[in-house]
């Protein structure tokens, strides 16, 4: 009996190894199928996939010229853009154009006035966007309101933007009201923060700000310092047949050409993000996508509350192709009969406009 038990387990165990063996695969043969099976469905996951954006060096300015960016940023940080965006906000103008020389930003916005310099001297970028029109402002002490840019003859001006737009735009407006810039009217160029001081403690007559900073000068002195002139207003009097056009967002050229679908996504959410920060109804909203809200956290803005007023004096846009090419030739057009100098010597050519869209 114990022979014939030991017989039987013997039979049943090879006859397992052989149906053990008879199952396995051949080397070379199922295997390898499955593995191409694998591969072949791979890229069909990844081509029913949303096609992945660019990585984008983007920088702005704190001010006016950055606004329109801010929820753009927003949606990036909560991965709800098609491209990412790695951005730098910048406090003036020749920290935008040191980062675009030496390739750190790849989009930015920046001064119109300086583009055209940035164009001129070097050929490395083109427009594609204008983004604000004009934002600045002539204040003074409650006290003594005035009405007309003739009223500063005798007068201390403290103000920004030395070298860009505001000082050419006001050098413009008031030599077409019969001022010398140079001896009838005594401007001192400064920062915000060293002109809010001069208005603050009396050492200036007057001033001019951009918004928000001429916002949060009118807040602070608590009433002492109220905003009268408009040069906007001002430059549109003239019927010189252009808009004081501010601010623009500039591309490297070589990364305009490199990635064009990028810059292609950028311009969209661009413009959405520019229609979004403009719409009044925003302002209402209680979350952390509020306009105001966005441009204080982002270090656009001093505070939400001065946000809240400046927004809607931002003069925000989002002019593109060619209606950007021809609403911005007739202000370097002006710019260019007053002070050459100022747009860097010439008026850009055809190849400054990214006319993609």
């Amino acid at each position: 009996m114990k022979k014939t038990l030991t017989i039987l387990l013997v039979l049943a165990l090879t006859l397992g190894l052989l149906v053990g063996c008879g199952s396995k695969p051949a080397a070379g043969t199922e295997a390898p199928a499955e593995s191409e099976a694998a591969v072949s469905e791979q890229p069909a996951e990844t081509s029913a996939q949303p096609a992945a954006g660019a990585e984008v060096n983007l920088a702005v300015l704190s001010g006016p010229t950055g606004v329109g960016a801010a929820k753009l940023l927003y949606d990036s940080d909560a991965g709800e853009s098609v491209n990412h965006y790695t951005y730098t906000v910048c406090t003036d103008n020749q920290q935008v154009m040191a980062g675009l020389t030496n390739g750190d930003f790849d989009i930015a916005a920046i001064a119109t006035n300086v583009a055209a310099t940035l164009y001129n001297k070097s050929g490395s970028i083109q427009l594609l966007a204008l983004n604000t029109l004009g934002v600045l402002y002539i204040l003074g002490p409650a006290d003594q309101p005035i009405q007309y840019l003739g009223d500063l003859r005798g007068k201390t001006l403290y103000a920004t933007g030395q070298g860009a737009n505001p000082q050419y735009a006001l050098n413009y407006l008031l030599s077409e009201n019969g001022l010398d810039p140079e001896t009838d009217v005594n401007v001192v160029w400064g920062t915000a923060d060293e002109v809010n001081v001069a208005m603050l403690q009396g050492e200036a007559d007057y001033c001019m700000l951009p918004v928000p900073a001429a916002t949060a000068l009118e807040a602070k002195s608590e009433g002492a310092v109220k905003s009268y002139i408009s040069l906007s207003d001002e430059w549109d009097a003239l019927k010189n047949g252009s808009q004081l056009t501010m601010g623009c967002v500039v591309v490297r050229t070589q990364f305009a050409q490199e990635n064009p679908e990028a810059v292609e996504a950028f311009l969209d959410e661009y413009a959405a993000s520019i229609a979004y920060m403009a719409d009044p109804a925003n302002l209402a909203l209680s979350d952390n996508a509020n306009p105001a809200k966005l441009v204080a956290d982002y270090g656009i803005a001093p505070s939400e509350g001065v946000a809240v007023k400046a927004i809607p004096q931002c003069n925000l846009v989002c002019i593109t192709g060619t209606e950007m090419r021809d609403t911005i030739q007739g202000y370097y057009s002006v710019l260019c009969d007053a002070d050459p100098a100022s747009i860097g010597g010439a008026i850009p050519d055809d190849a400054f406009y990214f006319l993609g869209r």
